[in-house]
């Protein structure tokens, strides 16, 4: 096998589940500015005058946090395994990546059973450890460990045959 027809045992691309598309944070954002401005017109009618601009500043926090949700979805972590090493490659939502590259031979898939909201799934290396997947699920965490898994022992099948 030639260098540049590696195989590949796993290519994963892990991103946060989308809270809501672009054209549900339209309608949210309609239905909220709606909500505010005929609270605040019934509020001014009653002479709370002041009060108006509470519901904007409420509608104008729905806005930003919403924002925030959807630049925080851009994160994304890639997995590669292959005989030689496992890749690892975190880019952030501001565009800023990191990588390490890990020897497939000595790589471990560590995940703290039994499963609580504080079992991350780590992958070691010595006493280096990354911690991977932190937005997903429970059984999500469990499926991905067990993928990594197979696709590390598989690796290592490749270069050390039984």
């Amino acid at each position: 096998m030639t260098e540049d027809k590696e195989i590949l045992y796993m290519d994963a691309v892990l991103r946060p589940n989308q809270s809501l598309s672009q054209r549900g944070f339209a309608i949210v954002m309609g239905i909220v500015g709606a909500v505010s401005f005929l609270t605040g017109i019934a509020f001014i009618s009653m002479g709370a005058i002041p009060v108006i601009g509470f519901f904007g500043l409420d509608a104008l926090a729905f806005y930003f946090a919403f924002r925030m949700s959807f630049r925080k979805q851009r994160e994304e972590t890639r997995i590669i395994v292959t005989a030689k090493e496992l890749r690892l490659t975190h880019t952030r939502a501001n565009g800023a990546e990191k990588s390490a590259s890990l020897p497939s031979a000595f790589a471990r898939v560590e995940l703290e059973e039994p499963l609580t909201a504080n079992s991350w799934l780590r992958i070691e290396y010595g006493k280096t450890a990354y911690v991977i997947g932190r937005f997903l699920t429970l059984p999500e965490r469990k499926s991905l460990a067990r993928a990594i898994r197979a696709a590390l022992h598989d690796a290592r099948h490749e270069r050390h045959p039984a």
